[in-house]
């Protein structure tokens, strides 16, 4: 639906051509809860004329049925579409809205005010060029409006409009109004934005949102209306350098190869020398279609680009202008904002999105955490929900990138829970690591597999987990002893042994657990390069550290063994006295007690200890050893 215009009855196509002209502007609301959001928008809609005689008939229903404000319509109803919001009053998820002006096109998202919801006022924020953080003026600058500056800020949104809302209720006092802009004014001094434009406003009255107020004589800037039909935004995007993230290959026949994606970035045209990246493969582009051929596209548009060589370029790669290509790393110092309940925890592995690319990753440090009311670098070791850090991330293979400040789209990334597939993090590229380009993989002549060979056997690793006591260490030893027997080249790395060298300056914390499992899981992957049979025994309490393990190892060369043992059986047995003293508070975060295990759901070895005694435990996984050929020739 679009702005109202005595065109529509007479002259459609000149309309459509008109309303096609105008230009579009993407701004968010944000602040804290109950600073009137919905309701601003809410006003928009219904003072640009963009609701329906229908809509507005339900609309004056609902405000009496469940609205905030009596008898009069409650314009934020138009915007909390969800039941829950409509119940509790507040905003819980993004809401798009797009309505129209005879100057220009909006799209405005709706975020969330209540802390609890910061990661979704992220999403809102990704794509607006204009942010409007609302404040109300009876309470003034608060600890969730400076979170949402600060985001606002490291996002890149340049444009600020400051409205002071909810005048009405502050007898549209001017020193009110200068008071909040001076704290606002204050505090944003520490961030990146370009302008900043302070406006008193009352969503509900309709001060200052489309024709100048009486009620504040005072005030000789503009109408929020009327700066958002006018205010310029930066086409940052046409003026980068072409980037072409490619989202799909496209071969409907042996006689078309295209490469199809969104202009992330620039323009391109047919004859333009590009590269495809990370590769650096050059070509030149052929065509340029969308329905059919075009003289030039750019960023935003949807597109299928030909090349005149056949080159290697598949989904996640980044087509590039020639002179300007992107950058390439595998390392990076980055900024995230944690969005999930659980814990980041450096070391833990994750899926990282970045444009069209998927690759797994992992923190490798946090270098500091940034505190939002002060904007000062404090020290941490995890981020917990809505919590902002500067880290270094680890890939486990190079992208192509471009820095966040110069480009959204080839710099900014989200990380996926590898198990959940919930969405995590988000994060912005500062640079790439110069330690990354120092390090090069060296070629070496012998296989693993020529070295497991050389010793009869098929290089493993056994992987043992289950709870403290349940026997893992006990059972790993018997077979270690029933493969040396049988002249088998064999090495065990154990929990407590391990921790008395290679890891003794890690404690029991939950980051500590994933860097210890990271590290021996490096040991391990090694030690299979070397051809040997690991028997790794560990807790390991966590699946995504076991299933980084995994990943680590060709297809078939790690082998999940659960020994399973009921916690009450294991507390029963406590040979070291640990659950003891963990029930007495003695030591923090004992797995099972106050820190949890997650047990494996496949595993391709589980030991029942309450079925099996160690020995026979034993023989079971050096038969499974044997079944599944890793023990060449016979078994003396």
């Amino acid at each position: 639906m679009a702005h109202v215009s005595d065109l529509i009855a007479t002259d459609i196509d000149a309309y459509l051509k008109q309303h096609e002209r105008k230009s579009l502007l993407r701004f968010i609301t944000c602040g804290s809860v109950d600073d009137g959001k919905s309701t601003l928008i809410g006003r928009l809609l219904y003072d640009s004329k963009m609701i329906f005689e229908d809509q507005l008939a339900a609309l004056e229903a609902d405000s009496k049925k469940m609205g905030t404000q009596g008898q009069n319509i409650d314009f934020a109803l138009l915007v909390d579409g969800l039941a829950a919001e409509r119940e509790q009053g507040i905003t819980i998820d993004v809401a798009y809205r797009f309505f129209s002006t005879d100057q220009r096109k909006f799209i405005v998202a709706d975020t969330p005010g209540h802390e609890q919801y910061t990661r979704n006022m992220i999403t809102g924020a990704s794509t607006a060029d204009l942010a409007i953080i609302l404040i109300d003026a009876r309470r003034g600058v608060l600890t969730q409006t400076k979170r949402h500056s600060f985001l606002v800020s490291l996002i890149g949104i340049k444009q600020v409009v400051l409205a002071i809302n909810k005048m009405d209720l502050v007898n549209y006092s001017k020193d009110v109004f200068d008071r909040i802009l001076g704290d606002y004014t204050s505090f944003a001094a520490q961030l990146d934005i370009e302008k900043i434009v302070p406006i008193p406003i009352s969503a509900l009255a309709g001060d200052n949102i489309t024709e100048a107020s009486g009620n504040t004589p005072w005030y000789r800037g503009p109408t929020l209306m009327h700066h958002l039909e006018t205010v310029e935004v930066a086409q940052r995007t046409l003026e980068a350098p072409f980037r072409l993230p490619v989202q799909w290959v496209n071969r409907p026949n042996l006689d078309f190869r295209g490469f199809s994606g969104v202009i992330a970035g620039g323009t391109v045209h047919p004859g333009d020398l590009v590269k495809i990246m990370p590769s650096g493969r050059s070509s030149r582009v052929a065509r340029v279609l969308i329905d059919g051929d075009l003289p030039y596209a750019t960023a935003g548009q949807s597109i299928t680009l030909t090349l005149e060589d056949e080159v290697d370029c598949s989904r996640g790669d980044v087509i590039c202008g020639a002179e300007e290509p992107a950058e390439v790393s595998d390392q990076f110092e980055t900024t995230i904002v944690w969005m999930s309940d659980q814990a980041m925890l450096p070391g833990r592995p994750y899926l990282l999105k970045i444009a069209t690319k998927t690759v797994s990753a992992s923190v490798t440090a946090l270098k500091h955490k940034v505190n939002v009311n002060t904007l000062e670098q404090v020290p941490g070791r995890e981020l917990e929900l809505n919590e902002i850090g500067v880290c270094n991330i680890s890939l486990d293979q190079p992208v192509a990138f471009d820095a966040y400040e110069q480009n959204r789209d080839t710099g900014g990334f989200i990380l996926i829970d590898r198990l959940s597939n919930e969405t995590v993090g988000a994060g912005l590229i500062h640079f790439a690591l110069r330690r990354a380009q120092n390090i090069h993989w060296q070629a070496l002549d012998l296989t693993p597999a020529a070295r497991a060979s050389q010793k009869g056997q098929k290089a493993v690793v056994l992987w043992f987990t289950g709870l403290s006591g349940a026997g893992k260490s006990t059972i790993a030893n018997l077979v270690e002893k029933r493969l040396f027997a049988l002249g088998r080249h064999s090495y065990m790395l154990d929990g407590d042994n391990v921790r008395h060298g290679l890891n003794r300056d890690l404690g029991f914390t939950d980051t500590d657990r994933v860097e210890n499992i990271r590290r021996v899981a490096e040991v391990s992957k090694l030690m299979a390069d070397a051809g040997l049979i690991v028997l790794v025994s560990f807790i390991s309490p966590f699946r995504s550290e076991r299933q980084l393990a995994r990943e680590m190892l060709p297809e078939g060369a790690f082998l999940e063994v659960f020994i399973d043992t009921p916690l009450a059986e294991a507390e029963k047995r406590d040979p070291k006295g640990l659950y003891k003293k963990a029930r007495r508070g003695e030591i923090k975060h004992f797995t099972g007690i106050d820190s949890p295990y997650e047990a494996p759901e496949d595993p391709e070895l589980h030991i029942d200890t309450t079925a099996l005694s160690s020995e026979a435990a034993a023989e079971a996984i050096v038969a499974k050893l044997q079944e599944r050929g890793v023990l060449l020739g016979s078994v003396r």
